[in-house]
């Protein structure tokens, strides 16, 4: 079980998706997502398992939270800098948090 300190610690930030593209090269299906959070954290990329309720056209503008300080990881090539969040149905299965208005990029989770 994690301790508040351990949650707080987790740097959850608002992002608008700038460029999405498939990504077939990952073991599970994916898509490559580049997000801007602003001008704090800047131009971040991530590798994000959301192909069975949005294509790549679809995610293009589209504000996400997001995980923003676990570090990089390497997938089949890619770097990914960030966690993109969502429920999950199943395991192959996510659905994105959504804001109910739009806020400035860079915004904090609470």
């Amino acid at each position: 079980m994690a301790t508040p300190e351990e949650f707080f610690a987790i740097d959850m930030r608002v992002g608008t998706v700038l460029d999405a593209e498939p990504f077939p090269e990952a073991r599970k299906p994916s898509i490559k997502l580049l997000i801007d959070f602003g001008a704090e954290i800047g131009q971040k990329r991530s590798s994000a398992q959301l192909t069975v309720h949005y294509t790549p056209e679809q995610l293009v503008g589209r504000q996400v939270v997001a995980a923003v300080n676990l570090g990089t990881r390497r997938i089949a090539g890619f770097s990914s800098e960030v966690l993109v969040l969502g429920g999950m149905p199943t395991q192959t299965e996510v659905v994105l948090l959504a804001l109910d208005q739009p806020v400035a990029n860079g915004t904090r989770i609470g």
